[in-house]
């Protein structure tokens, strides 16, 4: 499981990099608000913890221009600020939970369990994009009037990835983290399979279409 932790106490961060690490989660540590957005942006997380008060940016705007965004990865506020009102604001803005400074850690560790679980959840059992449909549970892609293609492993993985972010770009390098964590492929693999893919939706004539941007990465679009 991937998280990002952007706190702007270097000591602080180092500590907690450390434990989450000890305790499986595959973290990107940043130091201020801007660059929290830019990771948010190009990668995919399964929950984000941000400090409030940072330089370039503080964490309520990152969170406000996510949540614009339509990026809805769990967010757990990590602050000094207890007062009430503080709460409520970034509960309000779209937050997933609030933890104030001092904390214990295995309290913070029990509520990323908590707030991922919760995801996992409410999770949707289909992806749409137009008339494509990706079944979760049967691992199936299908469209109207065409037999259902069934994925498997990493053809699966990626799709679902591109269809839960639609119109977002994703970097080589967030697919090869997530999908080949063991980095034992190249990174031209990605390639593959997206062209793959690209065939999979051809065949059953999907109004969606998979995008690249050279350089950076691969997208999921409706055909206009």
């Amino acid at each position: 499981m991937k998280l990002l932790l952007a706190e702007d106490e270097i000591e602080l961060s180092n500590a907690l990099v450390a434990i989450l690490k000890h305790s499986s989660y595959t973290v990107d540590a940043v130091y201020d608000g801007k660059d929290a957005l830019d990771y948010i942006l190009a990668s995919e997380y399964d929950g984000i913890i941000l400090d409030i008060m940072m330089p370039g940016m503080e964490g309520t705007e990152v969170l406000k221009k996510i949540r614009e965004k339509g990026i809805n990865t769990p967010v757990l506020f990590l602050t000094a600020k207890s007062e009430t009102d503080d709460k409520i604001k970034g509960l309000d803005l779209g937050a997933d939970d609030y933890l104030t400074k001092p904390f214990e850690m295995g309290e913070l560790l029990a509520r990323i369990r908590a707030m991922t679980r919760r995801r996992a959840d409410f999770a949707p059992n289909n992806l749409r994009c137009g008339n494509l449909e990706l079944d979760r549970a049967g691992y199936e892609l299908k469209t109207p009037g065409h037999e259902p293609i069934r994925l498997v492993g990493r053809e699966f993985q990626m799709l679902e990835m591109l269809m839960e972010n639609p119109g977002r770009v994703i970097s080589v390098d967030a697919f090869m983290e997530r999908i080949w964590a063991d980095g034992e492929a190249d990174v031209n693999v990605v390639w593959v399979y997206i062209s793959n893919l690209r065939k999979k939706l051809a065949s059953l004539e999907s109004t969606c279409e998979i995008k690249a941007s050279r350089g950076v990465g691969y997208s999921m679009h409706e055909i206009s």
